[in-house]
């Protein structure tokens, strides 16, 4: 349970009856370690530092909700990544570089919101990775983050309408973001939409992708489809996802196709101590035909509901000489990479 928990809180999976609740919530999470790298740079030596986000990216954030009567609230959210190592806004992005957004939640028909935001494919596949979508260590978001080659799913956008319904056993979500490029609603348009079904201790998803590329631009579109599935035994819980990509071009390059499949495992030992472990396995089809691979562990010890620290440890490998990346946010430079992460997060 305590887990459940954690995964939803992270990627802000929460119900339209939770973000009904009234008032203004003040949030956040430090994350930070210490992490050794393998292979870190083109002379192939190794790297010692401290990193931010090893576990979930450090962040902050305001939601709030006005109950309008008749079952219907008024729900917002803001949300800012930075960098816990360093203080600056994750990824030099702006203030609030992952959610902008404001709504309206019925308690029985959905909610749409509007504004900047994570995509549906994001949210709802969030629970069927092992690794929590971790930087360090998780391809489920992207891949090998080796050249150009992440062949990622849909995440964010600005210019985001978005809608989320739960009716019984079944969840539909839908996500439009709208390119705003002169002359051409296609270009730059991004949009998903996902099923999700959960019976007992059982959970699936199906969840469809699409970005659309800027007009001029090489890029046709990148398109995702991806499924994952678990079930909670208790004690135990099991994990298996899928994702085949697909990029196309407007002009003779050929088109970018992989499929992603990672299995995983969690088992809570006590109710403050449990394991995870997961394998991440791409097939990349012609092109570079590096096919990279990676297992990754952690083990995490909760001091309460809203400290814990963890030990994470992740190995990469590629064939045919082509670099790989145990991060999906920096690039390789030889076929293969070891990392180990002792980090501590806090919660409020």
């Amino acid at each position: 349970m305590k887990r459940k928990v954690v995964v939803l809180a992270a990627t802000g999976l929460v119900s339209a009856a939770a973000e009904a609740q009234s008032g203004i919530t003040l949030y956040g999470l430090l994350d930070v370690g210490v992490e050794y790298i393998s292979n870190a740079g083109p002379d192939g030596k190794s790297k010692v530092g401290l990193v931010s986000g090893g576990k979930n990216i450090s962040r902050w954030g305001l939601r709030g909700a006005e109950p309008l009567g008749d079952g219907l609230t008024a729900i917002f959210r803001l949300e800012s990544g930075f960098e816990a190592d360093t203080g600056q806004f994750y990824g030099n992005r702006p203030l609030f570089n992952r959610r902008a957004w404001v709504g309206l939640a019925h308690e029985t028909l959905g909610s749409i919101r509007m504004g900047a935001d994570y995509s549906t494919t994001f949210d709802y596949m969030a629970a069927f990775d092992p690794m929590d979508y971790a930087q360090n260590y998780s391809w489920v978001m992207a891949s090998t983050g080796s050249g150009d080659r992440q062949d990622p799913m849909f995440v964010r956008s600005s210019n985001v309408v978005r809608y989320d319904g739960q009716f019984g056993p079944v969840k539909l979500g839908t996500t439009l973001a709208f390119g705003e490029d002169p002359g051409s609603f296609k270009s730059s348009l991004k949009s998903d939409v996902a099923i999700g079904y959960t019976a007992g201790g059982f959970s699936a998803v199906v969840a469809w992708d699409r970005v659309n590329g800027a007009a001029g631009q090489p890029t046709d579109y990148a398109q995702g489809l991806n499924a994952g599935a678990n079930y909670d035994f208790g004690a135990l819980k099991l994990y298996a996802g899928y994702r085949n990509y697909r990029k196309t071009f407007t002009t003779t390059a050929p088109n970018q196709l992989s499929d992603m499949y990672w299995v995983g495992a969690a088992y809570d030992f006590t109710p403050a101590f449990a394991l995870y472990g997961a394998v991440y396995k791409q097939n990349i089809k012609g092109d570079t035909n590096a096919d990279p691979i990676m297992v990754a562990l952690r083990a995490q010890y909760s001091f309460s509901k809203r400290t814990l620290a963890y030990l994470s440890a992740a190995y990469a490998s590629a064939r045919n000489g082509q670099s790989v990346s145990v991060s999906r946010d920096f690039a390789g430079y030889a076929d293969n990479q070891v990392g180990v992460l002792a980090g501590l997060q806090h919660r409020f």
